[in-house]
């Protein structure tokens, strides 16, 4: 989350660059970053404006990276779309998020540990979401876990880290045929303590 932060603009770094698409976006503030980055967090609430419904936030999410100014907040045509890409979450907050995050295809997707605060069922629906919407939008994406299923099943590449440093990187064939006990090896190799959700995912 630390990392993710850094990379969103919320925290800044003290040293290296962060570079999305060949563009240096390391001293850009965090809400001009917006047009480069989409972002789910952990707690379904902060991605979303709870007060406007599912429409309105969609059409907020549209205008992301674009000058404001006033006029009507949503068109009868984006209404229209946005009623239909709206059912298709089946009223989860948490799903409605993914859309708006990935609405203006980002260059790079952020998922905070967004799947944490969801019970396993409707976890593993928004999981099954972002695992389509990721690979229909060709969207490269950082996703932190703490669950080593998901870790091994999701993406192309796993990179496990302790303390802000990295402890382990792996991909390809090896990572297909990795076991969540070969992640808690790795982790304890590196002086980590795994916990409970790392133990019983």
């Amino acid at each position: 989350s630390t990392m993710l932060n850094a990379v969103a603009g919320v925290w800044p770094v003290d040293m290296g660059k962060i570079i999305i698409d060949g563009k240096d976006i390391t001293r850009l503030p965090e809400h001009k970053r917006a047009a480069y980055i989409g972002r789910v967090f952990q707690d379904p609430m902060m991605g979303t404006a709870a007060t406007m419904q599912i429409d309105e936030n969609l059409a907020l999410a549209a205008r992301r990276g674009a000058g404001r100014t006033l006029r009507v907040g949503i068109t009868k045509k984006e209404n229209a779309e946005y009623h239909e890409v709206g059912l298709l979450s089946g009223g989860q907050r948490q799903a409605v998020t993914l859309l708006m995050a990935t609405l203006k295809k980002p260059k790079l997707l952020l998922l905070d540990e967004h799947t944490a605060a969801l019970d396993p069922k409707t976890a593993a629906k928004v999981l099954e979401i972002s695992n389509k919407i990721v690979q229909e939008n060709h969207l490269t994406t950082l996703m932190i876990t703490h669950n080593m299923r998901d870790a091994i099943r999701y993406g192309n590449r796993l990179i496990m880290m302790n303390e802000g440093h990295v402890i382990y990187d792996v991909r390809g064939e090896e990572k297909t045929k990795l076991e969540v006990s070969d992640l808690l090896q790795r982790f304890e190799q590196a002086g980590g303590e795994a916990n409970d959700r790392m133990i019983l995912s």
